[in-house]
């Protein structure tokens, strides 16, 4: 992706864009869907202080639009040659339409761009379904934090090794040709 189609956000086949996360979407969106994603999420000053270290090139984060709403969110933070995926979530009533598809597809290329050689992620041992996103997109179980969750729920720590070569890069054409091809049949 070039920086004219991040700045402007990309169209996607399946009738939504996305974009990078701006301060005003945090109200017009954002803070809905992480209420609704985790039962203790992220506060309005959280969220304002993770755009503010966009600038710095440390963070991204961006929204999925689908008819002018903002239907999911997504970020990562960058630390030397790896990326960690800080949240996924989306709306529940755009679930299972690919929307998490497209953003992690759009954190990956970011992360392949910056010269990452691996990602990894935390993901709740009962989100089953991000689970086995996370598998499609080359992520394997590396250990469990325990309690980390709202000091409850244990969490998955999740490692994608390898991510500059041509194996990853052919899994994620196949990620994209499914994810979009399946909507235009």
């Amino acid at each position: 992706m070039n920086v004219l189609e991040r700045l402007r956000g990309r169209e996607y086949d399946k009738g939504f864009s996305i974009a990078p996360l701006r301060k005003r979407d945090l109200r017009h969106g954002v803070l809905g869907i992480e209420a609704t994603a985790y039962p203790v999420g992220w506060s309005h000053n959280v969220f304002v202080n993770e755009i503010d270290q966009m600038r710095s090139g440390t963070r991204h984060y961006a929204v999925a639009r689908q008819d002018g709403s903002i239907v999911g969110y997504a970020g990562v933070w960058f630390a030397v040659d790896e990326a960690h995926v800080t949240n996924v979530a989306v709306d529940p009533d755009s679930r299972r339409q690919g929307v998490a598809r497209a953003l992690m597809l759009h954190l990956a290329e970011l992360a392949i761009e910056r010269g990452c050689v691996a990602w990894t992620l935390e993901v709740r041992v009962s989100s089953h379904g991000a689970q086995q996103l996370y598998e499609e997109f080359g992520f394997e179980s590396a250990g469990v934090r325990q309690r980390y969750y709202d000091n409850v729920e244990d969490a998955i720590v999740m490692w994608c090794h390898d991510i500059q070569g041509d194996d990853y890069r052919t899994r994620l054409n196949t990620i994209r040709e499914v994810t979009y091809d399946s909507a235009n049949e």
